[in-house]
């Protein structure tokens, strides 16, 4: 019986090693597989001056090269002594880039160049992965590459440029649509409009019914609307509020406007031609497509029309199951409820029609106003940005790989 007892001691005692160890075993795969799991935190900065589908695709890129995307915005000061005076003050940029679907989390007033305290407080603060910048030059009044400590630290991902649209040709695109109405000062803004064109002649699209809309360069595919597409309908009990707009140069007041609404927001974005129609022949800046990638990449818009109607019919209250119809308070025109043919005159009669208080008074008016009183200014910005393009091209030190 002693035998047997201490057998079964024995036994006891093994066992609790073996279950020990192999809880340690498991607490140890446990902290392995945690770290394994850690998010890749991936950081790209930018101006995001007068925000468009081109920033917005930079930023789907560097999303879906990590986990978590932060995105630093530089400060205006900065901008200033880098590049010339912002078009869109930090405060509507930073709404801009936090309404964007694929950005996690937002720096405001970070520097222009990646400096070395700059890039510690990333890796060790933020817990960045990788830096991500697009595979145009990013360069520094004096000709060298902004992300060169970056680079230098093998913690630097590219992506690709979007073509066919910059912030410059949308500076262009304005003042090149301001000339019939600014007869007087066509001089001083000529050589203005010839540097920010690219030197593009001043074509206008096919079919426009007159529109002065410019050419643009942009090629949209189905395969791009359905990257910035959220690609899910409305649940079942969805209450689906509609807008719709012209979303030309899509800014900070849109945005603040959408984020109050409803619990499925359909936009409607109109075609060029009505556009050009109701706001003149010098309008949209954006062609439709344009305008719709801009708007879809806002987290708050669920689904977008392309070419929609002016006036709201019933059919179409119907066919989308729309709720209430809103339009805000500052707006190009309001002057809709005096017209003849209403376009809200269905929506009004059903009593789901509301008009919204607009949190920013600011509309498209408002940016090219901003443009053409400070064409100057800008000038001077654009000989700076090509200077320092062409030192960072002509840099021996660069081109080696050094």
């Amino acid at each position: 019986m002693v035998a047997t007892c201490m057998v079964v001691a024995v036994g006891v005692y093994l066992l609790g090693l073996y279950l020990k160890s192999g809880a340690e075993w498991r607490s140890n795969l446990s902290l392995s597989l945690n770290k394994k799991k850690k998010p890749i935190r991936v950081y790209m900065d930018g101006c995001f001056d007068m925000m468009h589908y081109g920033h917005c695709n930079a930023l789907r890129q560097a999303s879906a090269l990590g986990d978590q995307l932060v995105v630093g915005v530089v400060s205006d000061d900065e901008i200033i002594a880098n590049k010339g005076p912002p078009v869109t003050p930090v405060h509507e940029r930073m709404i801009m880039v936090n309404a964007v679907k694929w950005v996690d989390e937002v720096i405001s007033d970070a520097p222009y160049a990646i400096t070395e305290d700059f890039m510690k407080k990333l890796f060790y603060e933020y817990n960045i992965d990788y830096i991500i910048h697009g595979d145009d030059p990013c360069v520094l009044p004096d000709g060298t590459d902004a992300y060169a400590l970056a680079k230098k630290a093998g913690r630097y991902k590219q992506i690709k440029r979007t073509e066919g649209v910059s912030s410059t040709d949308i500076v262009g695109r304005m003042l090149l649509c301001t000339r019939e109405r600014s007869i007087s000062d066509s001089h001083n803004h000529s050589s203005l409009q010839r540097q920010f064109s690219h030197g593009h002649s001043q074509k206008f699209e096919e079919g426009g019914s007159g529109s002065g809309t410019r050419v643009s360069h942009f090629l949209p595919t189905s395969r791009r609307i359905v990257q910035f597409s959220n690609g899910k309908g409305p649940g079942q009990d969805a209450r689906i509020v509609y807008i719709d707009g012209a979303f030309d140069l899509f800014h900070a007041g849109h945005v603040e406007l959408a984020q109050a609404l409803g619990d499925f927001l359909l936009v409607g974005i109109y075609s060029d031609q009505i556009v050009s129609a109701k706001r003149g022949a010098h309008r949209p800046i954006m062609n439709l497509h344009e305008r719709s990638l801009s708007v879809l990449a806002c987290q708050y818009v669920d689904e977008v029309i392309i070419g929609a109607p002016w006036e709201v019919s019933k059919d179409m209250v119907t066919t989308f199951n729309i709720s209430s119809v809103v339009h805000g308070t500052v707006a190009e025109n309001n002057d809709f409820l005096k017209e003849k043919d209403n376009p809200y005159a269905v929506p009004i009669s059903m009593d789901i029609f509301q008009v919204l208080d607009s949190p920013l008074d600011i509309t498209t008016t408002t940016i090219i106003k901003r443009i053409v009183s400070n064409h100057e200014a800008y000038q001077k910005r654009n000989q700076k940005k090509a200077e320092s393009e062409r030192m960072y091209y002509e840099d021996k030190t660069y081109v080696s790989g050094d």
